[in-house]
Formats: structure tokens, C-alpha cells, sequence
């Protein structure tokens, strides 16, 4: 074992006595040992032991002051994914709470993911998950990262960025919703320097040199205020606090100024005994020097979500320029630093959560059961990463009140629904309209700070689409996008057994034994989906055609044997069926000569459309439909054009695309869908894309006989109430 690993183990210790004096250092050694011969030979990507990694990982954890509990399992995090180690072993040797915890922040491994996303998805969901239950998880996760960025120069560029990306969106939020201001900033900065490194490099270097001259001008200003605070009799440590670079970098991107425009490049920062000095303090301030309108915030009198309490002003101080003041506790100044930490630090029995704490981390079982209802992964970290920003800065938050005086906190913005919802689900479903202040105003309406708000509810009432329009936070999109898709579900269900009763009617086939008996259940399983109701929704979607369904009991693959006895019957009864044509077999060439065919991919002409043979070298007779702009723009030579026409004796389907510009809202999928069926036309493609103008683009390929029978559900699909405009496509590749 190096030296430098040992006085490393030796300083952790001594960290840790300096405010758990009784805690058993043994086993903090046994965990040491045992992480050494786990990951023994292991090393890091900068050639160094592996061991440097856990141990610096602890090291952040005793910065935070967290008990001896989490510091062996910060020792222990990566045992269970990179080691033979198991859980069972770690439980044997160090108890199930070390244990748990490192399975918490241990990543899911042995499970294949199609995409990065999705893994990453499911491993920050897990994380959730898991500090829920016991908040130290994220604490050794988030002094992971930490150690992590902080070595990031060791990997590739694109690693780099990909680290950098995910710690920007996901973990510095997540430190500064734990009211952790310090980590937040270091991992900002850091992601700044990978993400932006050009940008990095010359702001630092103009803050460097900035600081150098307006070094006397903050050190006059501390003195100015520490004068007056003795005069006054009021005590209070007043200390000069520069602004890290990505704030800055931020307030440049989000105002559009230069950096000479950004005045507040440091603020100051007093220290006090209580919170009656604080406004007093304030005062005082305020008789200095004037205050700037609009820059004045009161966190102690309503204290921010993540515990975050003190007065934020900004005066116009000497020589006219801006000086930002914080003014606080030294028990909010810890708070602000080290945030719900804090309130771990000296707890005696981490097993048993106080009513206090149960306040304080009420917020975490909301953040799960806001995101729990979203089974798709990207909506998911979308959600996540919404409300983890929604109360990034300061500025951007409101309080609002209930009748009864409870503070809800919210992003600026936000409106009654947003406020419903924060009360309870029930009441956000059922929101009907509200009173703010005492008076009615739209459900759209932007609450302000001390806005006092009473919801008026209704049994009757459910949540509308339109809502999503004008709602700000997570909470309330996530609440309204469930109820909808539920609902969207029921009527799937309902309009795609209507549509296969009338389809099995029109065959002459027994509905009712169709969708309740085994053969749909059976057809469903073999073709991918769960139950017979997922593809009943399908065809209500109309994902899938009622018509394929038909064709698909009645004629299964020859592979498929498992079909029963009424399959077979069902056959017997089908008087005829249509063949899907080949690309050459409805076309015949004049002369009667034989020739390799193919129809082209630039124009797709079916029946009804005229057409020429274009031959091709090495591809024998291309089909194209007359007046193709692609043939038309060729510098062809004309002997090589050969007259062709569609042989009507052959019967056959053809793919063609159909777009479709609707306006989006429920159903008009599944009235398109019923539109296209009802001309006997097949779908075989679907793809759905919603615009921001709230519009929908339904793009189509579907299986026509001829012109005739593409225009028949052309015509059907215009007549269907939401949509704008319904076109064929021509020149389409699989979508």
C-alpha cells in the first residue's frame, strides 16, 4: 500500500474525530481493508490505484460532517459494481445499513439498454428510489460525481462531454435542491471547463484580472459596513463572497450583455448572532446606501424549499455602482452551505427520523410519487430535470398562500392549477376555478408572492389538455399528462372494439367470440403485444388497421401453427382475399419483353398513375410515373425509355404515403385511422410528430389497390372534424 493512500486513511480519520470524537474508528479501517483487497490491482484512468477514488470519496462525506454510517459505505460505493464483493458479504461484515447504502447508489448492471438514455434513466431512477428511503444514498452519490469531475481531464473528449452534460442537467440541481450551495457551484464551474472550454478559459482569466482591480474597491465597502455595524452595536462578520463563473457565464447568456456589463461580479456577505439582528443589519444597510427596487428577497421569513434562509438585497453603494448584501445566521449559514446535511450531522440513531426531519424531507416521497406514474424514459428525465431547474435561482420562485396560511412554494409563472396541484392531485383533477385574493380569476391566471389562493373545485370537473399550455411546474404536467393518457386509453379501447366489431361484421364474421375468445389474445402474444386490450387500443390509436387484424385471423403466417380450430374455420368461410402485389407483378411491358423490373422509390406510382420504364445499368427497367421531377431532371437518353402499363388482371395492394396535418388534440388519431379504414384501405406505417403551434403531422403508409381507392381515403380523412390538410407523398424511404 503507497504511503500517500495511508496518510490519506490517517486524514479521514482525523477529520472524522474532530466532530465524531466517539465514534469507533476500527471499523472505518476494517472498511478501508476490505475496499483495498476488493479492488486490489484495480487502477484508475490516470494509472493511479482505484483506491484513491473511495477514499477521496469518504473524504467529501466527513467535509459534509456526515456520520460513521455513510463514511464506511463512501469506502465501500464501488465494491458491489466493480468488485466480486456482494451484498451478502458487506452486510456480514458492516451491518444492513452500510449495506443498503451501497446497494443505493450502486449502478444497475447486468440488464442490456438499447440506448445511454435509457440507462441512464434507470439508474437515476433507482437513485431516487433509494434516497427516498434513506437520504445519505444521494449524499455518496452526489460525492461520486464530485470526485469524479474533479478528475475528468483523465478521460476522452466525448466522455468528457457526456459526463459533463449529465452532471450539469441532473446532479448540480440535485446538490442545490439539497441546499448544498458550494457543490452546486464547484460542479457548475467544472461542467463549464469541459462543456465550454474556450469560454471557461477566457472568463476566468477576465475575473482574475477584474478581481485584482476592484480588490480595493469590495475592501473599502467591508470596511464601510463593518464601521457602521460597530457604531451601531449590532454584531456580525462581514466577508467578501465572488461569484463563480458559470453564474456569470449564465446572467451574460440570459441577458445578453458583455462582460464589462456584469457589475455584480462579487457580493458581501454578514454573519450575525439572531435573526432580529439580521433585519436589523438590514436597516442599517438600507440608511447607507440606497436600495435597488425589485432586488430585495426575505428567505428567512419564507424559507426556501431546500432550507435556504437569509435576506438577499442590492444597494447602489459608493461611486454608484451595485453591491449585492447576504445577511444570515451563523445556523443558516451552515444550512446554506452544507443544506439538509446539516441536519444529519449529529443524529445519534440515523434509523429513527424525528418530526422535523420528516418535515424537512417530506419533499423527497413527493419528487417520487410526482415522476413515479411516467413508464417511458425520456418523459421521465425530462420531468426529473424540469423540476430539479424549476427552483435553480433565487429570482425564480414565488410564495403563495392557502386561506389557511400554508406557504406553497412555486416557479414564477405558475397559476392556480400549479397551486392545486401542490395541495393534492385530487384537488388539481378536480380544479375548477379559483379565488386569489378574494377574487375569481382565470385558471390561467400567473400567481405573485403573497398572493392568498382558495381552488374551487368539482366533482364534474377533469383536467384538459389546454391546461398543459400554461402550467409550470412538474407536478402538474406530470399529474394532467397521466390522467390523459388513462382516459386516452379507455376511449382507445372503446373505438378499437367498435372498429373491429364493425370490420368482423362486414366479413361476416362472429364479433362477439372474436374479441372475447383465445384467437385475439393469441394473435396479440404472437405479435408482440401483452393482452388482447393492448392491441384493441392499437387499432383505436390507430396504430394498427381493424383490417389487418381480419386478415391476420383469418390467414395466419404458414409458420404459425399454434392457430385453433376456428382459424381454420374462419378460412372456409372467407370467400376471397387480396394478394399484396409485387413491385413489378401489376405491370406489363409493351413488345411482351422479359425484363428484371422495379418501381421507383422517387415517385411510388400505383395503379391510375401513368407511367414509363426508365432501364437502368445493372438494375434492368426502373418504373417511374410520368412527369417525375427526378426522371424529368436526368440528362436520360430517350432509346433507353421503354412503354409500360399496369396489367389490370393482376390484383394487388401498393404502398403509398399519406400526410396529414390535423390539429392536435384527443381522438383525431383515431378518427384518421377509422377515415383511411373506411375506404378498405390498409395502414402498415404510422408516424405521429406534434408541432409547437399545437398542430399534429400523421404520416402514413398505407396498402391501396389503385388512385381510385387512395383518393376515396384521402377524401374520407378530409371530412374527419381537426384536420387541415390530408396529401399523398411522393418520393418516401422507410420511416
Amino acid at each position: 500500500m503507497s504511503p500517500a493512500i495511508i496518510t490519506e486513511l490517517e486524514q479521514l480519520l482525523q477529520q472524522l474525530h474532530t466532530y465524531l470524537p466517539e465514534h469507533d474508528e476500527a471499523i472505518v479501517r476494517r472498511a478501508y481493508e476490505f475496499a483495498a483487497r476488493a479492488h486490489e490491482g484495480q487502477t484508475r484512468q490516470s494509472g493511479g490505484p482505484f483506491l484513491q477514488h473511495p477514499l477521496a470519496v469518504a473524504g467529501i462525506l466527513t467535509f459534509l460532517k456526515l456520520d460513521g454510517t455513510a463514511i464506511v459505505a463512501g469506502l465501500l460505493h464501488d465494491t458491489l459494481e466493480d468488485t466480486l464483493a456482494t451484498r451478502e458479504e458487506l452486510e456480514r461484515e458492516f451491518g444492513s445499513d452500510v449495506a443498503r447504502l451501497v446497494e443505493g447508489v450502486t449502478k444497475i448492471g447486468q440488464i442490456p439498454f438499447k440506448t445511454y438514455e435509457e440507462k441512464q434513466a434507470e439508474n437515476f431512477r433507482k437513485m431516487v428510489l433509494s434516497m427516498a428511503d434513506d437520504i445519505r444514498v444521494v449524499f455518496i452519490k452526489l460525492a461520486d460525481r464530485l470526485h469524479n469531475m474533479r478528475t475528468l481531464e483523465h478521460l476522452s473528449e466525448s466522455k468528457q462531454k457526456q459526463i459533463a452534460q449529465e452532471t450539469l442537467e441532473i446532479y448540480a440541481p440535485l446538490a442545490n435542491r439539497l441546499g448544498m450551495s458550494w457543490m452546486k457551484q464547484e460542479l457548475e464551474d467544472l461542467c463549464f471547463r469541459y462543456l465550454k472550454p474556450d469560454a471557461y478559459a477566457m472568463l476566468k482569466l477576465r475575473v482574475a484580472k477584474r478581481d485584482e482591480e476592484r480588490q480595493e474597491y469590495v475592501a473599502s465597502v467591508i470596511q464601510m459596513a463593518r464601521e457602521a455595524l460597530t457604531a451601531a452595536g449590532l454584531p456580525g462578520e462581514v466577508q467578501g463572497r465572488p461569484k463563480h463563473l458559470y453564474s456569470i457565464y449564465q446572467k451574460m447568456e440570459r441577458q445578453g450583455i458583455s462582460f464589462e456589463e456584469v457589475y455584480d461580479l462579487a457580493a458581501i456577505r454578514i454573519i450575525t448572532d439572531t435573526k432580529m439582528n439580521c433585519y436589523a443589519i438590514l436597516g442599517l444597510i438600507h440608511s447607507l446606501w440606497p436600495p435597488v427596487h425589485g432586488r430585495f428577497k426575505d428567505y428567512i421569513a419564507m424559507p426556501r424549499a431546500n432550507l435556504y434562509q437569509s435576506l438577499h438585497t442590492t444597494v447602489i453603494g459608493p461611486q454608484g455602482e451595485h453591491v449585492e448584501f447576504q445577511i444570515r445566521t451563523e445556523e443558516m449559514h451552515r444550512v446554506a452551505e452544507y443544506g439538509v446535511a446539516a441536519h444529519w450531522r449529529y443524529k445519534e440513531q440515523q434509523s429513527r427520523v424525528t418530526e422535523r426531519d420528516e418535515k424537512i424531507f417530506s419533499w423527497l416521497r413527493q419528487f417520487v410519487e410526482w415522476h413515479k406514474d411516467l413508464s417511458d424514459n425520456r418523459q421521465f428525465m425530462d420531468s426529473v430535470k424540469r423540476d430539479l431547474f424549476h427552483l435553480d435561482v433565487f429570482h425564480d420562485v414565488i410564495f403563495a398562500f392557502t386561506p389557511k396560511g400554508e406557504v406553497k412554494e412555486l416557479p414564477m409563472g405558475s397559476t392556480p392549477v400549479d397551486f392545486a396541484y401542490a395541495i393534492h392531485t385530487e384537488i388539481g383533477d378536480h380544479c375548477l376555478g379559483a379565488k386569489v385574493n378574494g377574487k375569481l380569476v382565470p385558471l390561467r391566471y400567473r400567481l405573485s408572492s403573497g398572493d392568498t389562493v382558495e381552488i374551487l373545485t368539482s366533482p364534474s370537473q377533469v383536467p384538459h389538455k389546454e391546461w398543459l399550455k400554461f402550467v409550470r411546474t412538474s407536478r402538474a404536467r406530470t399529474k394532467i399528462k397521466h390522467w390523459l393518457k388513462v382516459e386516452e386509453q379507455k376511449r382507445s379501447l372503446e373505438l378499437g372494439r367498435r372498429l373491429l366489431e364493425r370490420e368482423f361484421r362486414r366479413h361476416g364474421l362472429p364479433s362477439a367470440q372474436l374479441l372475447k375468445g383465445p384467437h385475439l389474445e393469441e394473435m396479440a402474444k404472437t405479435g408482440g403485444y401483452e393482452t388482447a386490450d393492448e392491441l384493441i387500443r392499437m387499432v383505436g390509436y390507430g396504430r394498427v388497421s381493424a383490417l389487418q387484424v381480419v386478415n391476420r385471423l383469418v390467414m395466419p403466417d404458414q409458420s404459425d401453427q399454434k392457430a385453433g380450430g376456428l382459424e381454420r374455420e374462419l378460412v372456409s368461410k372467407k370467400k376471397g382475399s387480396s394478394k399484396a402485389a409485387k413491385d413489378v407483378g401489376a405491370i406489363k411491358v409493351k413488345g411482351g419483353r422479359e425484363m428484371l423490373m422495379q418501381l421507383s422509390r422517387c415517385c411510388n406510382p400505383v395503379p391510375g398513375d401513368r407511367i414509363i420504364g426508365y432501364i437502368t445499368r445493372g438494375r434492368g427497367l426502373t418504373i417511374h410515373a410520368i412527369g417525375c421531377p427526378n426522371l424529368e431532371a436526368l440528362d436520360y437518353d430517350k432509346a433507353r425509355l421503354v412503354e409500360v402499363e399496369w396489367d389490370s388482371q393482376v390484383e394487388g395492394t401498393h404502398p403509398v404515403k399519406v400526410s396529414i396535418l390535423a390539429i392536435d388534440r384527443p381522438g383525431v388519431l383515431a378518427n384518421v385511422s377509422s377515415a383511411i379504414s373506411s375506404a378498405q384501405a390498409n395502414i402498415s406505417r404510422a408516424e405521429i410528430t406534434t408541432r409547437e403551434d399545437q398542430k399534429a403531422v400523421l404520416d402514413f403508409v398505407i396498402e391501396v389497390s389503385d388512385t381510385y381507392q387512395l383518393d376515396r381515403a384521402l377524401q374520407a380523412v378530409r371530412r374527419v372534424e381537426g384536420v387541415i390538410t390530408a396529401k399523398r407523398v411522393r418520393g418516401w424511404h422507410e420511416f
